[in-house]
């Protein structure tokens, strides 16, 4: 098929888990009367982006904040990538990501590779190593349309977990993540951009609304990149949906015109997955 629609939710997140999902639950319904046939939730959208909400919001797979996601999914009959849920398990927390089908099957899970550590002079400090474990999988999943790249905000800033995805025929690349008032501004979309470009795929953006009253200031902006670079959609701060075409005959047009893909040189490099 060549042709779907994507919807970024990005959604206010409170200290109050059980409001979180419903908010979530609703807006994948609405949505998907809407005409989406896959909907995207932020980064921690049951969790404040918080080290003292991790340990006490997480839960394993299947918890839930699982169920409602994965049940709002067999309901409404679209894709679900269900943003990120702090998933405990045994004595390890991870940032982890679920994907369900339209029949509430979960078809993918991805656990932030990449930890957000970061202390920036007069800027952001933050320490996800304090709390997460990271993952180590590379994440597609196939759907009726086409194979989807999956990973989780910081592991954008590595273009070689980006390029692994591509070189698995993936022609979008979905990041569920919560830039901040620091990091956001000098490289949100830029990052967004360069992803797209370096794959020629579209790259899918989704962050959290911004709260000031939080301790985390989410820059918001969820956006959609096409393969040749453009910003097609993208929103402000403030809490908030859209809903943008993927046009899949496009990837094709890109690929084909500018075989960058093709040009790679794995007989002097080369990626592998270990």
């Amino acid at each position: 098929m060549g042709k779907f629609n994507a919807a970024l939710l990005q959604m206010k997140v409170y200290d109050n888990k059980e409001k979180n999902i419903k908010n979530a639950v609703d807006l994948i319904e609405k949505v998907s009367r809407e005409g989406a046939d896959l909907a995207v939730l932020p980064e921690m959208f049951c969790c404040p982006y918080d080290s003292l909400y991790f340990k006490k919001f997480s839960e394993e797979q299947g918890g839930p904040a699982y169920e409602a996601l994965r049940a709002a999914a067999d309901r409404s009959g679209i894709y679900v990538v269900a943003g990120t849920i702090p998933e405990l398990e045994k004595y390890k927390i991870y940032n982890t990501s679920y994907v369900f089908d339209g029949s509430g099957k979960q078809i993918a899970k991805h656990r932030k590779m990449h930890l957000f550590d970061i202390d920036v002079k007069g800027g952001q400090y933050f320490k996800e190593s304090d709390t997460f474990t990271p993952g180590k999988d590379v994440t597609i999943f196939d759907t009726k349309f086409c194979k989807i790249g999956l990973a989780v905000c910081y592991d954008i800033r590595f273009p070689e977990l980006s390029r692994l995805i591509a070189a698995e025929e993936a022609e979008v690349i979905i990041y569920p993540a919560a830039f901040n008032m620091t990091t956001g501004p000098a490289h949100w979309e830029l990052n967004f951009r360069s992803r797209a470009l370096d794959n020629q795929v579209y790259t899918i953006g989704v962050a959290p609304a911004r709260d000031m009253e939080s301790s985390y200031h989410s820059y918001g902006n969820s956006l959609v990149v096409s393969p040749w670079g453009n910003v097609l959609n993208r929103m402000d701060e403030k809490e908030g949906y859209i809903i943008q075409e993927i046009d899949l005959d496009y990837v094709k047009k890109v690929r084909s015109e500018l075989p960058l893909l093709k040009h790679v040189r794995n007989d002097i490099y080369s990626l592998k997955k270990i």
